[in-house]
């Protein structure tokens, strides 16, 4: 089975290097077509790329293009039975790709599968949400959550009762690992670039479901998910802004 893997980095060169290590150490067995699409950072990547991962697909961006527009860069390379969109701050084990496509290969039905992930000592970290509504989002962006840690709208949203024991349908799988099939792409087509950043993921999810195929999380695929380092880059402030500006594009095209 070949795999398409795409990574998209802004500045996260060290954490990029320990994927790029897990997938070539557990990927051997795989004919692996990795993209790494970096959007200009600073940190010296393109340096690393080119002295320490001459073999991978390297494309350096001149400006930020955003998530959604980068990842697509390698979407319309990709030439893999399967498509993953990864990101850098991740690691795979051993077994996550064979799983992976094992998964796939038995549920026909599923476009878009997401995995069990954890934080770096091992500990669950949730990575399902349901499609959003306009008032847990309000809520959010009114950060009453802190006032109110328990409102229901909210934990809802959050799906702070999925079980990731169990392999089940999602409304959205967390972007860091999306496992794809092709002729998803070939019927939706690719992420929509009007988002920038956060939201474009929740879009695919939402449009796979509505174009007759499922999206899944199963735990039998697994990573360990640093979690947002190229968020934690970002001015607080301006990361919220660029949450809530992409939610409202997104309720702008789905509906609230």
């Amino acid at each position: 089975m070949k795999i398409s893997v795409i990574i998209v980095s802004w500045n996260t060169k060290e954490l990029l290097k320990k994927c790029l290590d897990s997938l070539v150490k557990y990927g051997e067995e795989f004919d692996l077509e990795i993209f790494v699409i970096d959007n200009a950072s600073s940190d010296g990547t393109t340096w690393m790329m080119k002295n320490d991962f001459p073999e991978i697909n390297f494309i350096p961006n001149k400006d930020n293009a955003g998530f959604a527009k980068a990842n697509n860069q390698g979407i319309k390379r990709a030439t893999g039975d399967y498509v993953l969109l990864l990101n850098p701050d991740t690691e795979i084990f051993a077994d996550t790709l064979a799983h992976s496509i094992s998964f796939m290969e038995e549920n026909k039905d599923c476009g878009v599968m997401g995995c069990k992930m954890v934080y770096k000592n091992g500990s669950l970290q949730p990575s399902v949400r349901r499609f959003p509504k306009l008032w847990p989002i309000l809520f959010m962006f009114l950060k009453l959550p802190k006032i109110f840690p328990h409102l229901r709208s909210i934990e809802n949203y959050l799906a702070t009762d999925f079980d990731y024991e169990k392999t089940q349908d999602a409304d959205q799988v967390m972007g860091a690992y999306m496992f794809i099939r092709p002729a998803v792409f070939d019927k939706i087509g690719l992420l929509d670039e009007d988002f920038f950043i956060w939201f474009e993921e929740v879009d695919f999810c939402r449009r796979t479901w509505k174009a007759g195929y499922k999206v899944m999380y199963f735990p039998g695929a697994k990573i360990i998910h640093h979690g947002g380092q190229s968020f934690a880059q970002q001015k607080m402030v301006k990361n919220q802004w660029n949450f809530f500006k992409s939610a409202w594009k997104y309720f702008r095209k789905n509906g609230i």
